[in-house]
């Protein structure tokens, strides 16, 4: 129905997690499905588009933050997060470590020669901390991710940690939809609450069973070890990422993905678990 002449249009409908569903749904389906072509055909372009969504990442959030007044160091970030990124494919962690240390040394100097070319006061200390914290935050934690592909049945790993994650999404946000009455962490995210937990927990563990059993055909207990964890510490990085941004006064990272936000507010809960999927499966399996 049209609104009477000077009346305010209907506000959009949007769900009770606050976001706008059936975009959200669309964004989600189709990234999930790229990947799975990707994993399916052409496992090791999932190097190539790691790289890029982080590169988005790391300037969505540089934007941010030096919209906020931080003056990190961003070519050092961009630059060094692709070497720790890509440096994983021959030389693994060990590459990583080099590279992201390397990256360290670069943006110390970098700043310290920024603050005497423009002979203006810089808060070295407070700039160089958030820049050393985004380069562990964004590339570090993705290069787990990233490295599962080269692994023994790596398709299957990166698989099996798409799959969790996206299980404790849905089983959390179901949860929260349903039955939500006691918050979490309401001065960092009030929307999250306890009742979602327990349905991410219960969601994610039914996940990683299913995946250690069907697509990596191991034994189905670690399933049992790696779901609970990997829900956990995606539940962290998705608080991490909400204290930032309030931290920020910000809503979203971005605006790229309708539904969604911007790349990084897609990622924060899968870079901790990145690191938690790599971890278990290489030491269990």
């Amino acid at each position: 129905m049209t609104p009477p002449d000077g009346a305010a249009p209907a506000p959009e409908k949007k769900s009770r997690a606050g976001r706008d569903l059936p975009a959200a749904i669309a964004v989600g389906a189709t990234l999930g499905v790229s990947i799975i072509l990707i994993l399916l055909f052409a496992p090791m372009i999932w190097y190539g588009v790691v790289s890029v969504a982080f590169a988005i990442a790391t300037w969505e959030v540089a934007k941010r933050l030096r919209s906020a007044g931080y003056d990190i160091a961003l070519w050092p970030l961009l630059i060094g997060g692709q070497a720790i990124i890509w440096v994983s494919w021959p030389w693994g962690p060990t590459g990583v470590l080099v590279a992201f240390v390397a990256t360290v040394l670069v943006s110390m100097v970098w700043k310290l020669l920024a603050q005497g070319i423009n002979n203006a006061p810089v808060n070295y200390l407070r700039d160089l901390a958030v820049t050393v914290f985004v380069l562990a935050w964004l590339p570090l934690l993705a290069s787990f991710g990233v490295h599962l592909v080269v692994q023994e049945d790596g398709a299957a790993r990166v698989g099996t940690l798409m799959v969790v994650v996206v299980c404790s999404d849905v089983g959390g946000y179901a949860a929260g939809v349903l039955f939500g009455k006691h918050p979490m962490a309401p001065a960092i995210s009030p929307k999250k609450s306890w009742e979602g937990l327990v349905g991410s927990l219960l969601i994610g563990t039914i996940g990683a069973v299913c995946c250690i059993t069907f697509l990596i055909g191991s034994h189905w207990w670690i399933g049992l070890i790696l779901g609970p964890v990997l829900v956990v510490c995606a539940t962290l990085g998705d608080l991490v990422e909400s204290q930032v941004k309030r931290d920020l006064g910000i809503k979203d990272m971005g605006t790229l993905l309708p539904g969604h936000g911007g790349i990084m507010d897609r990622l924060d809960s899968l870079l901790p678990s990145a690191f938690v999927v790599w971890a278990v499966l290489t030491a269990l399996l």
